[in-house]
């Protein structure tokens, strides 16, 4: 019942509670007044007056009684209910009836309220445990005396300790005091028991009982730096070792045969051809692994972009042209930006260069669109080969599906776009067969150099 409408009911339940009050209090002395009337009225003997006064006297004191009864248990009840509110004990609950059953109901309803929001506290906590658990990240709280009473299982085993024994330390004590100086957000070289390295320091004030606290956080950027570079090292060296070996294999074995047939006596009519073609295999494999490892080298030491006022429509317009399958453009009159011409010709090249190599029969089914999108230059290539393969590593370098392919196309292309302020996506197209790559460049990356 909404307090609203159950404001009549209480009323009313303590009306009846006032007037059996009252009631009750009158009614207590009614036998002696009877008595002392007829005392009054008629000539008893002595025996028989003290008889009818004991009997009086013993039937007030029963109304007495019968009165504290009827008043005491409803507050009683009540006291208990009270009493087990403020013991923590929220299961609890009176029979809402009689004069205060108004009131025991709303101390009911408290009750039932209590409860469930220490259900969806008891769980909230329980999620906040589970989810700092989970936190690479070291969580501490300290309150308003500087003293620890929260820290997550990262935060012990950077301090190497346990819950029990960091609780109430305080962060002099536990040598994270000096934190708290920095700005927050900023990277510091610091060792703590349990590690050493960079770590991004992050603190906050908190409110806890109505005092003041604070909260301390300590990212460990040198691990997730070490994940991220193994991660990368294992992607590149499976794609070099790939690679190497495919040049490798025929070289040892081309010299192995080489080797036979030089050690023959005597040596065969047709060994200069065979000598010939042995020698030229391992050319071409050792000029293909020299071109492999160019393109790494081109990759590796790709320069800052140096931007200059550039018209990107009359570039894609005339890279285009440059392509042996015709290449339909789309594109304003003029798109103008700050980029850098010469990197930005070579992703599109690599784009467009994709994009024909995988039109069917060298046929014209390329097209390409440049559009201006809010704060960025968007060029988009569509194509109707057979679309991108499903592999999540098309961006990896020297990754391809290609036969003589280097692999590190796409991978330039993006390293570029992203040194401006942008990215490169590659897609199946939703309308047709084919593939569409996206490369776009941001319009507010940077201004123009001065000249």
């Amino acid at each position: 019942m909404p307090p609203a409408a159950n404001e009549p009911a209480r009323a009313s339940g303590l009306t009846r509670f006032r007037r059996r009050l009252l009631g009750g209090m009158l009614l207590t002395p009614v036998p002696l007044l009877l008595i002392a009337i007829i005392l009054i009225v008629l000539p008893l003997p002595p025996l028989t007056r003290w008889l009818l006064l004991g009997a009086a006297l013993l039937a007030s004191a029963a109304l007495l009684r019968w009165h504290l009864r009827r008043v005491t248990r409803p507050l009683s009840t009540l006291a208990s209910l009270l009493e087990a509110l403020r013991e923590g004990d929220y299961t609890l609950r009176g029979v809402a009836g009689g004069a205060l059953g108004a009131v025991i109901y709303d101390v009911n309803a408290l009750a039932q309220r209590l409860q469930a929001e220490r259900v969806r506290f008891e769980e909230a906590s329980h999620l906040l445990g589970k989810t700092l658990a989970a936190l690479d990240s070291a969580v501490f709280v300290f309150d308003g005396g500087a003293r620890l009473s929260l820290v997550n299982p990262a935060g012990q085993h950077l301090l190497q300790g346990k819950s029990p024994d960091l609780f109430g330390r305080s962060d002099a004590e536990l040598g994270v005091q000096d934190l708290f100086a920095q700005v927050s957000g900023s990277v510091v070289t610091r060792s703590f028991p349990g590690r050493s390295g960079r770590f991004e320091i992050r603190h906050a004030v908190l409110r806890q009982q109505g005092r003041g606290g604070r909260l301390l956080v300590i990212n460990d950027l040198d691990r997730v730096l070490r994940d991220e570079e193994r991660q990368a090292w294992q992607r590149l060296l499976r794609v070099l070792g790939h690679e190497v070996n495919n040049s490798l294999a025929p070289i040892r074995s081309i010299a192995g045969t080489l080797s036979t047939l030089s050690a023959r006596t005597p040596l065969s009519d047709d060994w200069a051809g065979d000598l010939r073609d042995g020698l030229a295999l391992i050319e071409r494999r050792a000029a293909a692994l020299t071109r492999f490892l160019a393109g790494y080298s081109q990759l590796a030491r790709l320069p800052p972009p140096q931007r200059r006022a550039l018209d990107l429509a009359v570039l894609l317009r005339t890279l285009a042209r440059m392509e042996s399958t015709t290449v339909t453009v789309e594109a304003a009159a003029t798109l103008p930006v700050q980029a850098d011409a010469d990197q930005l010709e070579q992703a599109l090249i690599n784009l467009l260069r994709n994009a024909t190599e995988a039109a069917p029969g060298n046929r014209a089914g390329v097209r390409a669109r440049a559009w201006r999108e809010d704060a960025r230059a968007v060029v988009e290539i569509t194509d109707n080969g057979p679309g991108p393969p499903p592999s999540a590593n098309l961006f990896v370098p020297f990754f391809t599906t290609k036969p003589g392919g280097s692999g590190i196309g796409l991978a330039l292309a993006r390293q570029i776009a992203e040194a401006h302020g942008g990215g490169v996506a590659l897609s199946a197209r939703g309308d047709a067969r084919g593939a569409v790559a996206r490369l776009w460049i941001s319009l507010d990356d940077a201004a123009p150099d001065p000249d």
